[in-house]
């Protein structure tokens, strides 16, 4: 099967990116050129140094869990999630939470403006053949997602991984 290299999405931890700043530009820069989109994973634990966001061709930002969960009943949580969502959107990301797990957060995230989400509270990860009867039951005609509300047609998230509403 032929997959345009922009379905891809590469996800990479903090920690890798910072292990050899070097090689990292070198492959995620050439990886950039064949289409395909690189995303942050679990930000916010890491080194989450500034400076490969503003030398690196990132496209999304996965907002850890650790952050996320919290968000709607801790201040100080919802204070990172709010700068985060802003940081990532004047630097021309999106942003993705992760950890989900109840319709508080996702109200709190939509608020936000958060681009995507992923989580429990959405579908919690499943088998092949249960995601496409999920997927067929729940979503028929619409491309796989869970939606946050304020922009239903940008945001687009499944059981346990979020893409952008590209038509497959």
């Amino acid at each position: 099967m032929d997959l345009p290299a922009n379905l891809l999405e590469l996800e990479i931890t903090e920690t890798v990116l910072m292990a050899d700043p070097a090689r990292a530009h070198q492959v995620l820069y050439a990886l950039r050129a064949l289409g395909i989109r690189i995303a942050v994973d679990d930000y916010g634990t890491g080194y989450s140094s500034l400076s490969y966001l503003q030398d690196l061709p990132v496209d999304d930002l996965k907002l850890d869990r650790s952050f996320v969960m919290r968000s709607a009943d801790d201040p100080r949580s919802a204070a990172i999630v709010s700068s985060t969502v802003g940081l990532a959107h004047a630097l021309q990301m999106r942003i993705i939470a992760e950890g989900v797990e109840t319709e508080a957060v996702l109200d709190q995230l939509t608020a936000t403006g958060c681009d995507l989400a992923q989580g429990y509270h959405l579908a919690r990860p499943q088998p092949a053949n249960q995601l496409t009867a999920w997927l067929t039951r729940d979503l028929p005609g619409q491309p796989a997602s869970a939606a946050l509300p304020a922009r239903r047609a940008e945001r687009r998230a499944t059981a346990g991984q979020a893409y952008p509403p590209t038509p497959w």
